[in-house]
């Protein structure tokens, strides 16, 4: 009993240990600098968009990742908002179905793209402006804002789209789209949120702008659109059915442990402990016959029936086979005398052979181990 607790003892000390590695390098690693991707939420590199990521999750809240493909997307809901921040990755034709039907559900999908071209049948139309410090952007109710950052791209509303934001030349910068019980909102240029040009201008209340124009109970950054997937266990399932697998688990092992539920064998099998005499006698055997050296192994074998001859039935070791024919015509007397002619004979001139074949040392290695059996049982 006290050998089992102190065994516990041992497991549990290194499953400790290993933990403590684990978090160590956990730890260590995470404090290596990153390489961010632009546009993405979590970036707080000058091109991500972590500021005003963090600035909506305290204002507003309910402010999300989403890493998943589009048809995982909660089309049971309404009052949605996913951010599109110009995608690296275009969406497939599937892709975009996904995208639509979750805006025909009641949900809205904010685009910022400098040029959307290939997105959502936006048609757009390039025009060079004039270059001045500031671009002025004006609103639906008249309200100016200035822009620091220039676009040359546009939008061609069609008669159904509303025309949210236009610069003065009355060129569309942004504008809403319906799509069902839910709308599409596009915006022509992304680097107003980004971390370094966030507070440039007017940018902040140009963001807050197009925001306001949704009523969305959750927001959820689309990162899965900049080559960011995470189709991993935890969020494919829910977390109340993760729940519900840990704590099963762990009451199993609790079980297990309780109830001394064992796998595998009970105590180690001895030939796992335990070296056998004729370890030395097998690799021998063994060598000899990858390498070919069938005479030789003869060689060794006949020499060990002349030593038993010697002790069992006190005929020379030293006498060669021819000489000691004599002696084993009055032992071994199962076989004729032709016969133990024919044996001596036959032996010896394969022994004086430099090299031997396979068929024949097998032959002569029965017929020698027949021999040892007779000697040794008398």
């Amino acid at each position: 009993m006290q050998t089992l607790f102190s065994n516990k003892r041992k497991w549990i000390v290194l499953s400790l240990l290993i933990l403590i590695i684990m978090i160590s390098s956990y730890v260590i690693s995470s404090e290596k600098p990153k390489n961010y991707p632009s546009y993405v939420s979590h970036s707080p590199s000058p091109t991500g968009v972590k500021a005003f990521y963090t600035y909506l999750d305290k204002e507003v809240g309910s402010v999300s990742r989403w890493s998943l493909p589009p048809n995982l997307l909660p089309k049971d809901e309404a009052n949605q908002l996913v951010v599109m921040l110009e995608p690296s990755v275009t969406p497939n034709s599937d892709e975009m179905n996904e995208y639509i039907e979750f805006m025909e559900a009641g949900n809205t999908i904010l685009l910022f793209q400098e040029n959307p071209r290939d997105i959502f049948d936006l048609a757009i139309h390039f025009q060079a402006v004039a270059e001045s410090d500031n671009q002025l952007i004006i609103g639906q109710d008249g309200r100016e804002y200035e822009s620091d950052l220039h676009t040359v791209v546009f939008f061609q509303p069609n008669e159904e789209d509303e025309v949210l934001l236009h610069n003065q030349a009355g060129l569309a910068v942004a504008l809403k789209r319906q799509y069902g019980n839910g709308q599409l909102i596009v915006a022509n240029n992304p680097n107003w949120m980004l971390n370094e040009h966030i507070l440039s201008a007017d940018h902040l209340p140009l963001l807050i702008t197009l925001f306001n124009e949704i009523d969305a109970n959750k927001i959820y950054f689309n990162e899965y659109i900049h080559g960011e997937q995470d189709t991993s266990i935890i969020n494919v399932y829910p977390k109340w059915f993760l729940l519900l697998i840990i704590q099963g688990s762990i009451l199993i092992c609790l079980l297990l442990w309780i109830r001394g539920k064992r796998f595998g064998f009970s105590m180690i099998p001895r030939e796992e402990t335990v070296r056998f005499s004729d370890e030395r006698i097998r690799a021998l055997a063994s060598w000899h016959l990858k390498s070919q050296r069938y005479h030789d192994s003869l060689q060794i074998q006949a020499d060990y029936v002349k030593l038993l001859l010697q002790e069992r039935w006190g005929i020379s070791y030293n006498r060669s086979w021819l000489e000691i024919e004599n002696s084993l015509e009055r032992k071994w007397r199962n076989v004729s005398k032709p016969m133990i002619h024919q044996f001596v004979t036959e032996l010896s001139n394969l022994l004086n052979e430099e090299k031997i074949s396979k068929y024949d040392y097998v032959l002569w290695s029965k017929k020698l181990e027949q021999l040892r059996k007779e000697v040794e049982e008398g």
